[in-house]
């Protein structure tokens, strides 16, 4: 399969599984077995199945061949190179390549000068006057070359401005921006840009974000902080005639690795190899030498061999355009696609399946238990009917008082459900008074004016790294709070269990450690890019507290408004089980009593209601086999065994 078809495969399983999450939406719905925080879950599951995307970024330093790569993969079937590939610097700016259903085809450009804004970009996504928007033509081939060299747009400014935006200045070009002679400096006329193109991949869901090289990619630490870590796959581009060099080497520990030692979804390309084709070796002799190159690179990199790619982005181009199918296997393109979509993809679709699968067996669960109960109840009022064939009324008022006083230490029971609401409702505001968005604003305020007002690097260093003590202690306190709630709604369950003979499961556990690890990831940033003893000694006290707050606490908000949402889905999961049981319950009971109530008041009704609740009995098995059948159909779609989840032999059980 090609890249593209593997791609139309993962999003046809998409569809696939968004169809049978759907159709039990709709079944719960027209059953009326579903509540509000169901349908809330279900919901977002579905617009995680729609909206999913896969992000492919391509990092190398200049004059690498990247622009060329991506042509080559993505865009040969236009005939010619879309992306500006030629010596020296083409990508001058972060440039995303997307595709969203019913966009109109444009290219979005950012000016560097909402650096001075300090505001980031995904803050200013939100604002489309900010940006610069030209149409795209995308049938026209000159239209699209010539909207894409836009994005290497440079100006000269003054190395104050630049530093002003975010820029290093290095009087020998190898940290930083070099000044020329009118000690003027070179810097990218654009921000970050967003290109909506529609391509097959891209309609797919893949966004491919190209990336500037070493001194223009520092300068966007949402670049280096959030987009880079969060894609699925980083391709890093060498060059075959140069090896890696010191300033790779930097791109590769800083940006690509960022601190860990992550493996999964990083692939090393070594492009150029065309370059040993020089007609005076034989193809033996090349392999032996394009190995070599490998090996050494793997062992550079501190990578396996197997991540190490060689190919010729040129040539690979070449062949697809002329259709010479020997010159594009000679390239080895194809084994880079491979590699890719076995990396990438299978990846994806685990991490989809298994968070779309919990939801959803969490829910059927759920939903089985309920009509599990209610079917329980139906045969106990069905027997106590049958039981009262061809007896007196002395009989019909006992089962009328022995129903009452069901009721009644039933609702003597719902005192203590009372009262755990109370107390659930404490704590739920007390965790999100840890873990909310007021608190970390605070937090970030507190900062902000403890490193203005600070006079020296240690006061600048003791706040910055006591705003990441509080996070954690604020993670830490929710931590408890979460296992007080945890244990509360345990013993509650196990209470109605025993007392009532509800079937409620042990709540779901919940854990803060990914927050925490996403905290540890972004202080390992911090400590490399800011809390350095060089960046402290020669940074000025408010340009780092601007770089300090557009990066840390930035990403710092966005990993508190995940854990905000994941928390606030997991107290609507525990709370709903016990309060769709007790709720299903309290209708049983007042059934139960105006049946007999009916039955009292005139014997003859007895068999017509005997009928009626074989009827809904009957009924009621049905949907279990519906569900089932559609809980199959949604692990069918997933691609996962039905062993698990509400199977038939607990439907069957209860036929019996």
């Amino acid at each position: 399969m090609t890249l593209v078809d593997q791609f139309s495969a993962y999003s046809q399983w998409r569809a696939d599984a968004a169809g049978a999450v759907g159709r039990l939406r709709q079944w719960l719905s027209r059953n009326e077995l579903g509540d509000v925080q169901g349908d809330l879950r279900l919901q977002y599951v579905l617009e995680r199945l729609r909206d999913d995307k896969l992000t492919v970024a391509f990092v190398a330093e200049f004059s690498r061949g990247k622009s060329e790569l991506i042509n080559a993969i993505f865009f040969s079937a236009h005939g010619d190179r879309v992306l500006p590939s030629s010596a020296g610097r083409t990508t001058m700016c972060p440039t995303e390549l997307q595709w969203t259903p019913g966009a109109r085809a444009e290219i979005r450009m950012l000016p560097i000068r909402t650096r001075a804004t300090h505001a980031s970009v995904s803050e200013l996504k939100q604002f489309p006057e900010e940006w610069m928007v030209l149409r795209l033509d995308a049938g026209s081939l000159a239209d699209l070359q010539q909207a894409f060299a836009r994005v290497g747009e440079t100006e000269r400014v003054a190395t104050e401005l630049a530093s002003r935006l975010g820029f290093d200045i290095d009087e020998k070009g190898e940290t930083g921006l070099k000044p020329g002679a009118d000690g003027m400096v070179e810097i990218p006329s654009w921000r970050h840009a967003v290109i909506q193109f529609p391509h097959p991949l891209l309609e797919q869901g893949l966004v491919v974000l190209d990336t500037p090289g070493l001194n223009a990619i520092g300068a966007e630490p949402e670049l280096t902080l959030s987009l880079l870590p969060n894609a699925h796959a980083v391709l890093f581009v060498l060059a075959a005639d140069t090896g890696v060099t010191q300033s790779d080497m930097a791109v590769w520990r800083e940006y690509v690795q960022g601190g860990q030692n992550r493996r999964k979804g990083r692939l090393v390309v070594l492009n150029k190899i065309d370059g040993l084709w020089d007609g005076l070796r034989d193809e033996a002799q090349i392999g032996a030498e394009i190995a070599r190159q490998v090996s050494s690179v793997a062992q550079t990199l501190e990578v396996p061999e197997a991540t190490v790619f060689p190919v010729s982005a040129q040539k690979g181009l070449v062949g697809r355009i002329s259709g010479d199918a020997a010159l594009v296997e000679r390239s080895r393109l194809g084994e880079l696609e491979r590699a890719l979509a076995e990396d990438l993809l299978p990846t994806k679709q685990v991490i989809v399946r298994d968070s779309t699968l919990a939801e959803v067996d969490d829910l059927v669960k759920q939903t089985d238990t309920l009509l599990g109960a209610r079917l329980s109840g139906l045969r106990e009022q069905l027997q106590e009917l049958t039981d009262l064939r061809g007896k007196n009324q002395s009989v019909i008022e006992y089962m009328m008082r022995k129903i009452r006083s069901e009721k009644t230490e039933f609702e003597q029971g719902l005192q203590k459900y009372y009262a755990v609401r109370s107390v659930f409702s404490t704590l739920t505001n007390n965790l999100l008074g840890h873990l909310g968005m007021d608190a970390l604003r605070d937090e970030t305020r507190r900062t902000r004016e403890a490193m203005l007002e600070s006079t020296f690097t240690k006061g600048l260093r003791q706040a910055m790294e006591n705003f990441f003590f509080s996070l954690r202690g604020n993670l830490a306190r929710s931590a408890d709070e979460i296992a007080e709630i945890t244990r509360m709604l345990d013993s509650m369950y196990k209470r109605f269990s025993v007392e009532h003979g509800l079937k409620l499961a042990a709540p779901e556990a919940f854990s803060t450690l990914r927050y925490e690890r996403e905290l540890d990831r972004l202080e390992s940033a911090f400590n490399r890019q800011i809390n350095s003893a060089l960046a402290l000694v020669t940074t000025e006290k408010h340009t780092l507290t601007q770089k300090f707050f557009e990066t840390v606490a930035v990403e710092a908000r966005r990993t508190f408004e995940v854990a905000n949402r994941d928390v606030e889905q997991w107290l609507r999961a525990v709370m709903s089980p016990l309060e769709t049981q007790v709720r299903e319950y309290q209708l049983q009971l007042k059934r139960r009593l105006e049946s007999v109530k009916r039955i009292h008041q005139a014997t003859d009704t007895l068999e017509e209601r005997v009928a009626e609740l074989e009827q809904a009995e009957a009924a009621m098995l049905g949907q279990l086999t519906e569900l089932n059948e559609i809980a199959g159909s949604i692990r069918a779609a997933l691609g996962v065994s039905a062993s698990a989840g509400a199977d038939a032999g607990s439907v069957q059980g209860r036929a019996a």
